[in-house]
């Protein structure tokens, strides 16, 4: 089936779940998958189960042409020196036991697989993260880090962050887009915990989106992408009546973050 041919593509070490934790509504900005803990992954594929004929496609971006292209500006170069932070809230299931319809991104029971706080706090910070508790037994974390990282493949280090990570993240976000920026579950900053003005978020968008290429799905269809080479998002997909869009994800080999070595660049 998909799964055994996946995995004779990808590899050995990987798991398989479905693309269900945003809403199809959502747009999705490119990013690179687990590019916000130490630990990330080599390959990322997709397993076309239901599709649309003229919507739902995926699009993928060259981080190699975006890295350089980026490189090149002065925001490019504050990234490479400052580096970023990411700001992640995970919710406490429950303290929302009895909002069924609130629109969360995600509680730390979820996302660590464990109801005790204290072995969640070990998790994260088995993953480079520093853990704070707030109200609510709010899991706060950041993750500070070079915004690239080595890439062995071409010897190089390459773009490896994007706005997906910011706050922004939500704006068409069912439940969650209402609320301010300051509230959301997620916020992208400099390594100095600085924030990133409008017009270098909008740089970030841009960049990716100069070197975007589309990938149109057919039931059955299985796309296979370097986590290094490209970035991948999409946008909002709105269905008729009827209609299924689902993929399944693979995840390839997972690997420790090296960062960027001087001589990389």
């Amino acid at each position: 089936g998909i799964r055994d041919l996946a995995s004779s593509l990808v590899g050995s070490e990987m798991c398989i779940r479905d693309r269900v934790g945003a809403p199809l509504t959502a747009w999705l900005h490119y990013h690179h998958e687990m590019a916000y803990v130490g630990k990330s992954t080599r390959v990322i594929s997709f397993l076309a189960k239901d599709t649309v004929p003229d919507r739902g496609a995926t699009y993928v971006s060259d981080s190699i042409a975006a890295t350089d292209a980026l490189l090149a500006t002065e925001f490019g170069q504050k990234l490479k020196r400052l580096g970023i932070c990411y700001h992640r809230d995970l919710t406490d299931r429950d303290a929302y036991a009895d909002q069924p319809g609130y629109g969360v991104y995600n509680h730390w029971q979820k996302s660590f697989s464990t109801d005790d706080p204290a072995v969640a706090a070990r998790k994260a910070r088995s993953r480079r993260l520093a853990v704070d508790w707030g109200p609510d037994r709010l899991m706060r974390t950041r993750y500070y880090c070079s915004a690239f990282e080595y890439f062995p493949g071409l010897d190089r280090n390459v773009l490896y962050s994007s706005v997906a990570d910011h706050g922004m993240w939500f704006d068409t976000w069912p439940l969650v887009q209402h609320l301010p920026y300051s509230e959301r579950p997620l916020d992208l900053t400099f390594g100095d915990d600085t924030p990133l003005t409008r017009d270098e978020l909008q740089q970030f968008v841009d960049v990716y989106d100069q070197f975007g290429t589309k990938v149109d799905w057919r039931r059955g269809d299985v796309g296979i992408v370097c986590n290094y080479r490209f970035a991948h998002g999409r946008p909002g997909i709105h269905l008729q009546d009827g209609e299924r869009r689902q993929l399944g994800v693979v995840l390839g080999e997972q690997y420790d973050r090296v960062g960027t070595p001087t001589d990389k660049w």
